[in-house]
């Protein structure tokens, strides 16, 4: 006989399976995962972040996370874009981040390319968001294995942020990053957060 899989912190309400491991995954899960993100700082900070996480576990950069706002300047792009040499070797320097050349200039030279796209939009969400049409995009999954890597909207997003000059956009990042922003809602549908989202 098999155990089931527990599908609950022990507080009786259910979530999708992989924020169990830890309680940072939990409450980042309960909390920001999959909220609609409609202001620039923070989907900045989401983009940020996503691209860190290339090749490492999302609770490795969830532990640095308050290290990214404190030195990334609260995730304000004018505020990065303007990051000197210096100030890139300083950040490589402080173990409260992931110390990676690539990515480190990665989030100054995004945040050049965010400041970009809000004199073309009018802000950098509206960009983001008409991606999926301006609402989310709600998805309906059972299970854990049928969420995908990466969509259809999530390849167009990272070819276009391409041209634009940003980097670590790949779709797959792409995709983590608009789960996380909330422009699609993948929590599964048996998940309590489903419906609140």
């Amino acid at each position: 006989m098999t155990a089931k899989k527990r599908t609950d912190d022990g507080d009786g309400r259910p979530r999708c399976e992989w924020c169990l491991s830890h309680p940072l995954l939990v409450a980042y899960h309960d909390a920001d995962w999959g909220v609609p993100a409609r202001d620039d700082r923070l989907l900045f900070e989401h983009l940020s972040l996503g691209g860190a996480q290339a090749g490492l576990s999302w609770l490795t950069i969830l532990k640095r996370r308050e290290g990214y706002r404190a030195l990334f300047a609260g995730f304000d792009p004018a505020a990065v874009a303007r990051f000197t040499e210096k100030r890139i070797e300083r950040l490589l320097g402080d173990e409260r981040i992931i110390r990676n050349r690539a990515k480190v200039r990665s989030v100054v030279n995004n945040a050049a390319r965010v400041l970009e796209t809000r004199q073309e939009f009018g802000s950098f969400a509206r960009y983001a968001w008409s991606f999926v049409g301006g609402e989310p995009k709600r998805n309906r999954w059972r299970r854990e294995a049928e969420i995908p890597a990466l969509s259809p909207e999530a390849e167009e997003m990272s070819g276009d942020l391409k041209k634009r000059g940003f980097s670590f956009v790949g779709p797959t990042i792409v995709y983590a990053f608009m789960q996380a922003a909330g422009l699609v809602n993948d929590h599964l549908v048996g998940c309590y957060r489903y419906d609140e989202l």
